[in-house]
């Protein structure tokens, strides 16, 4: 499950809050330091918390993902990894697509670019394959 936006910023030590960009590079939202996900009119969307839980804009704990660099639903079940080159895979091994570590480019499986996330913590990018804070 791909997002139109694929950008997130997550650098947990970072003290400011970071932009979110889609493929146009026009601006769709920001992370707060405090891992706060929100859109392009400051609606909290989504979070981050500090023990890698992943919950929705109603607080409400959606996934997580740990410091072996995977991913996990609300159930526990493993649904994606990524590799130390940014490349990410669903649970099954397939390929989802790529973070550009250098750029921030964030591209799908097919090379087209989703977004932008620049300076950023790939383990937060990724979790935007998997979990859509903007629908």
């Amino acid at each position: 499950m791909l997002l139109v936006v694929m950008v997130a910023t997550f650098s947990t030590s970072s003290a400011v809050a970071q932009t979110l960009r889609d493929a146009s590079y026009n601006y769709v939202g920001k992370i707060s330091p405090n891992g706060t996900v929100r859109d392009s009119k400051y609606n909290p969307v989504g979070y981050f918390n500090n023990d890698g839980t992943i919950a929705n804009a109603k607080g409400k704990v959606v996934g997580r993902f740990d410091g072996k660099m995977q991913i996990f639903n609300k159930g526990g079940e493993r649904v994606g990894f990524i590799t130390a080159d940014g490349s990410v895979y669903d649970g099954e091994s397939d390929l989802l697509g790529k973070i550009e570590i250098k750029t921030g480019k964030v591209i799908d499986d097919d090379g087209k670019v989703l977004g932008y996330a620049n300076g950023i913590s790939i383990q937060r990018v990724a979790v935007y394959y998997f979990f859509d804070f903007f629908d």
